[in-house]
């Protein structure tokens, strides 16, 4: 049973006992996933429905002299063509889209190339056929002229002073304090931004130590299972239907009515059963396109990607170059904190340069800070979201010093972190001072865990093999901020005394059954008794997407509100039934009491609801951004090192987080788990491999080396439970933070096991035999 949460009158967090929240309910959709009966968006048919496939670009940077798509539209079976002319012209500019700016006229030409094509993969045409292969066949028919140029395919290139352009309207945004404005001349650059606190200066002539290092990783993807798909339906009158796998409908109609110039109301989108996003389902890839083939040929349309399609078209994460300065005193104080961050776009800006920036210094009150980082486009796909965009390969280069720094003043690593821990009142590198955070909590928890007290054993096998593997354990925390943003639901009471919940967030990790439970917890109901749906854009109030980990603690929060507003009518309703006032009825466990003790169960009141007053529908709406309260992972890693081959094998890993408040613990430890797990593939294994000429190498799951069941052992979890001081239920968001200190946490097992430093993401084995060989 949990103990924290609000207390009655819904203010700041309090002890309160929970009878639903904390526990492990069986999730409401799974007999609907396990059977098969879910409907994912490839899943989607409908009558007449035609085939959508799209024509991409063999080259990473080329002009396009022409596209001839005449011979296309004349194959039997083809019912519509469409390119870049389809598309209203958009003017330059950014907008605010949630919490980000966003560039409509770079996300139109990235659906569809205009003038020039800016990676491998870039969408030119498509077409619709009454088949996919006649579609295909189609593809193979359309003639484009294309002027090859040479690529900006790393950062290195891209930011040269001979660099080819990519965009030649581009001029640097320098946000940087008393910058002198750049010359009037495109450039690579994006954006520069800077912040910091104190004297950097007098921070490292205090320090007794000075540690300097730089660090890179590699482009990795989301590794969703589904494949990114839509299906579009233009009726007659031009209202326009979609269904796809996305983390927000609502966000798909809002991009679609200004890429495609349609008014919101024109547009309605139902989101399907996803099977994965990690943040890659967040924007549009292929919806405006099912739209467009959709209402040249009058018939619905599906469109979905192939696995090389996923791969090089839609957006992975950043590859970085991150350079850290530290100083610090031997008592274990740091006094000085230099970062230096350049992250890649891909085609368009708008890199996570800025999120990294932000979490990169939040675990660490040191005297002075500096950050600096640049936003820079690249020839390859356009980066997207991926659980704490930036972050993680930002902790790589900072926890990697700090436990440098730890080693050379020969102080326990954590130890060292508590010294220099941000706690609450500490002041954020960005922003206002912490009001609530679990790290003090965090690091204690993984010092007095036994897995970091215990002996880390010898290896087995013959003599050969015992004297070629080396044994190291490491540590490494992690940061992230969270979003709020806005969400919207309702509850409503059913005759029989059960509930329904509405809400507009898409499930990725077992949000309805959260819901579910939130609203089962308010008005005394089980939560088998609460049914939760996810909503179309037409059937629920504007919701923003699911990401930033913002799903537990934003749309729980309005189920929690409608609840609260439902339990308001219900207790009216009671009042009205008995005809006394509302200060004479209260709810306790077996429903509604009233004047002399007189007792009605919740059916019996909304079966008479229509006698008292209508039907009883909680409603919520709002925006949780000034709720969101910060989340912290660790990770304790044992692995062992086959200084024969380079191979790196975890053997043991335990990944410790502040949940804030676990309202279902089995979804917070799969949180946990599966993103440990995907920072254990981005540290040892997985990364984007282009040849020269700007051609993806491993556009597949058979070469791009995401971890299976033999690379990973039995992940321990350890919830902790600092409340969110600001939110209602004391709520953290957990989806992001756990894939943040895996890569760093495996360096420093690395490190101690060979005494070998690697910077480079991800340690695979030849880059690990590399660096033995090259100390050796």
């Amino acid at each position: 049973m949990s103990t924290h949460g609000t207390d009655a009158g819904g203010g700041k967090p309090a002890q309160r006992e929970f009878r639903v929240l904390g526990t492990r309910p069986i999730r409401h959709d799974g007999t609907d996933k396990v059977t098969g009966r879910a409907k994912y968006g490839a899943d989607i048919h409908l009558a007449g429905m035609l085939h959508g496939k799209v024509l991409r670009s063999p080259h990473a940077h080329a002009r396009i002299r022409s596209i001839d798509t005449a011979r296309a539209a004349a194959l039997p079976g083809v019912k519509a063509v469409v390119t870049a002319a389809d598309l209203p012209e958009i003017a330059p500019g950014f907008e605010r889209v949630g919490e980000m700016p966003l560039s409509f006229r770079d996300l139109s030409s990235n659906l569809l190339a205009r003038d020039k094509v800016l990676f491998r993969g870039h969408a030119v045409a498509a077409v619709a056929a009454t088949n996919p292969h006649v579609a295909e066949q189609a593809l193979e028919l359309i003639e484009v002229e294309y002027e090859p140029l040479r690529p900006a395919m790393t950062l290195e290139q891209a930011m040269a002073p001979d660099a080819p352009i990519l965009h030649e309207d581009m001029r640097t945004q320098d946000m940087r304090a008393g910058a002198t404005p750049p010359a009037d001349a495109p450039s690579n650059v994006a954006t520069v931004i800077q912040f910091g606190r104190g004297d950097l200066e007098a921070g490292f002539a205090a320090a007794d130590l000075i540690i300097e290092r730089e660090f890179r990783s590699s482009a990795v993807h989301q590794g969703y299972i589904e494949p990114p798909n839509a299906v579009a339906k233009v009726d007659p009158d031009g209202q326009v239907t979609i269904w796809c796998s996305t983390q927000g409908q609502f966000d798909v109609r809002g991009l679609c009515s200004r890429v495609l110039g349609l008014p919101l109301s024109r547009i309605r989108v139902f989101p399907a059963e996803i099977g994965g996003g990690f943040g890659g389902k967040t924007t549009l890839y292929l919806e405006p396109i099912a739209v467009l083939l959709s209402r040249k040929s009058g018939r619905p349309v599906k469109t979905v990607m192939s696995r090389p399609e996923v791969f090089e078209a839609s957006g992975p994460t950043s590859g970085s170059k991150i350079r850290v300065k530290m100083g610090a005193t031997r008592d274990g104080r740091m006094t000085a904190i230099d970062c230096w961050l350049a992250y890649e776009a891909g085609a368009f800006s708008g890199s996570p340069v800025g999120p990294g920036a932000m979490a990169a210094l939040a675990p660490y009150n040191a005297d002075a800070i500096r950050i600096e980082g640049y936003d820079v486009v690249v020839n390859r796909p356009k980066v997207s979201a991926y659980r704490a965009p930036g972050a993680t390969n930002a902790a790589f280069a900072i926890e990697s010093v700090v436990d440098e720094v730890a080693c050379e003043i020969d102080l326990d690593p954590i130890e060292f972190r508590l010294r220099n821990a941000s706690r609450p009142g500490t002041p954020q590198p960005v922003g206002p001072d912490f009001k609530s955070l679990g790290l003090v909590e965090l690091l204690e928890a993984a010092r007095n865990h036994p897995h970091w007290k215990a002996p880390l054993g010898d290896p087995e096998g013959d003599e050969e093999t015992r004297r070629a593997i080396k044994r190291g354990r490491g540590f490494a925390c992690g940061f992230w901020f969270n979003g709020g943003m806005q969400s919207s639901a309702t509850v409503s009471l059913n005759p029989d005394g059960t509930a329904n919940v509405v809400t507009g967030s898409p499930d990725i990790g077992g949000s309805r059954t959260v819901c579910a439970m939130i609203a089962a917890e308010e008005l005394g109901l089980e939560a088998d008794q609460v049914r939760p749906h996810v909503a179309d854009t037409d059937s629920i109030g504007h919701t923003d997407g699911t990401g930033g980990s913002r799903v537990a603690l934003a749309t729980g929060m309005a189920v929690h509100e409608a609840a609260r507003d439902a339990k308001r009518q219900l207790l009216e309703h009671a009042a009205r039934s008995w005809r006394t006032s509302l200060d004479e009825v209260h709810l306790d466990a077996d429903g509604v009491v009233g004047p002399e003790g007189a007792r009605k169960s919740f059916a019996e009141i909304a079966a008479r609801a229509s006698r008292t007053g209508g039907p009883i529908i909680g409603r919520a709406a709002l925006n949780a951004s000034k709720v969101v309260g910060g989340a912290v992972a660790g990770l304790i890693v044992d692995a062992d090192v086959d200084t024969a081959t380079g191979k790196v094998q975890i053997l043991r890993a335990t990944v410790l987080q502040d949940a804030g408040h676990a309202l279902h613990p089995a979804y917070v430890e799969g949180q946990m788990q599966g993103g440990t797990a995907q920072g254990i593939g981005w540290a040892l294994n997985e990364e984007y491999v282009y040849d020269d000429s700007g051609r993806l190498e491993n556009a597949g799951f058979l070469d791009y080396r995401m971890p299976v069941a033999n690379d990973l052992p039995m992940i321990e979890t350890v919830i902790l439970e600092v409340p969110n001081t600001e939110h209602p239920l004391g709520v953290r968001g957990v989806g992001e933070v756990p894939i943040v200190p895996p890569p760093a946490a495996i360096a420093a097992a690395i490190h101690r096991a060979t005494r070998v430093r690697l910077s480079e993401l991800p340690m695979s084995p030849p880059r690990v035999l590399a660096a033995l060989t090259e100390t050796s």
